[in-house]
């Protein structure tokens, strides 16, 4: 994202010369958001400006527009805050942080009769993302819930190692996107969140206490309309974020005391982390006074290990766990068709020619929406290792596609853009 800080300035014919104009200030790609009724609380706008999307809990309004096919998230706060949180964001972004998209904030609103109106920050809205009460269908079950936190263990850890205390950790301040057979977690809200060149063990510490207490009383609240599995106790699953949190920080910042001679050990522990998304820029070994050990401590890079390398053989950028997904469709096909000594970059662009494309094309173009296109391909090789399973044997990816079709998505709401009530 390039830090473009343009200020567009508009004053009515009706504004008297000591009003402050109205100016948007940031990085705005389509100078119609200027014309958007600024004049009118968030909440009073018309609904042919509005996109009915699903909204989580916030403690201000928030309403969705789409201007020439882009849809933005509109937020109704002090000017203070909303200067802050879109440098907060920015500065997420720059460091390839998983959050909202700044777009601009709008500054001097002033109603018809003179009234002074709360500042707006404006955001990108994240597509194929849901609010964690829309990902419910029915009761919440144990293993959707604990995929939930698993997404919101990594996205702090992340934002942690960021330098970033979020201070209002939550399943209501977070976007989910499905990831293969997980959810990837973004950060919606950067209120009251600080950015540091370190955070301290104290920040980090209550970050987590937050998160404990928040995600309790999620639970509660879901339990009161019914939404919860009965299975599912609110304090023992929300200590899980805690312990989640805690295993995967250890894993990613701890020293392993390791004999010379075991070196495997080291390797083990860098599969470890490029399983859990973390690369390893470089390790640190120094050797145990007395002894004939090593301490080993890697230093790591940002998330994405998987995503870069599909990336970087195929142009496809997807999230991690599904590039993971479709990095295993390739290596298989590599085995299968005896490549494994050609040139990887030139087997990746046999299997995005042969199998991946292929697939996307057989979609009906009116189910595009239902799906993003690394999501529907997961599925359908999802669908046909059960398909293959019933039958005995491979039922082949043709076959699997027309049923996935025919049987699956055709049933499947539009993820892209889910029109429905407030949640």
């Amino acid at each position: 994202m390039t830090d473009i800080r343009d200020t567009y300035s508009h004053r009515s014919p009706q504004s008297r010369s000591n009003q402050v104009p109205l100016q948007m200030t940031g990085a705005p790609s389509d100078p119609d958001l200027i014309r958007l009724p600024w004049d009118v609380p968030l909440e009073e706008w018309p609904e042919h400006r509005l996109v009915a999307l699903p909204r989580g809990i916030s403690r201000h309004v928030v309403r969705f527009t789409r201007i020439n096919g882009t849809v933005y998230a509109i937020k109704e706060i002090s000017e203070r805050y909303a200067k802050r949180e879109y440098r907060l964001l920015w500065d997420l972004n720059r460091l390839d942080t998983p959050s909202v998209e700044p777009v601009a904030v709008v500054t001097g609103r002033e109603s018809k009769t003179g009234e002074r109106l709360d500042s707006a920050l404006i955001t990108n809205h994240l597509q194929y993302s849901l609010p964690y009460r829309a990902v419910l269908s029915g009761a919440l079950r144990p293993e959707t819930l604990e995929r939930l936190l698993d997404a919101l263990a990594v996205l702090l850890v992340r934002l942690h190692l960021t330098g970033f205390y979020w201070g209002d950790c939550s399943l209501s301040n977070t976007l989910f996107r499905r990831d293969a057979g997980a959810f990837a977690a973004y950060l919606v809200d950067a209120e009251t969140g600080e950015l540091h060149p370190m955070i301290s063990e104290g920040q980090r510490h209550h970050d987590i206490e937050v998160a404990h207490i928040n995600i309790y009383g999620e639970l509660l609240d879901l339990e009161a309309g019914d939404l919860l599995h009965p299975s599912i106790d609110p304090l023992v699953f929300a200590e899980q974020i805690v312990e989640r949190y805690h295993r995967l920080w250890d894993e990613l910042n701890s020293d392993e005391i390791i004999e010379e001679v075991d070196w495997h050990k080291v390797d083990q522990r860098i599969r470890r982390l490029n399983t859990l998304g973390f690369d390893v820029a470089e390790m640190m070994v120094r050797r145990k006074a007395g002894t004939g050990r090593l301490i080993v401590r890697p230093k790591v890079v940002d998330a994405g290990h998987h995503q870069r390398r599909l990336l970087r053989l195929t142009g496809l950028d997807v999230e991690e766990n599904q590039a993971r997904r479709l990095l295993n469709d390739l290596d298989s096909f590599t085995v299968t068709h005896g490549l494994r000594h050609e040139d990887e970059a030139i087997v990746a662009h046999r299997w995005l020619a042969e199998v991946y494309q292929p697939v996307i094309n057989a979609i009906p173009p009116e189910l595009h929406r239902k799906l993003e296109r690394a999501q529907l391909f997961h599925e359908v090789l999802e669908h046909r290792w059960f398909l293959s399973e019933a039958a005995g044997k491979d039922v082949g990816l043709t076959a699997a596609v027309r049923s996935y079709i025919d049987n699956v998505l055709v049933h499947r709401p539009d993820e892209k853009a889910i029109i429905g009530a407030e949640l």
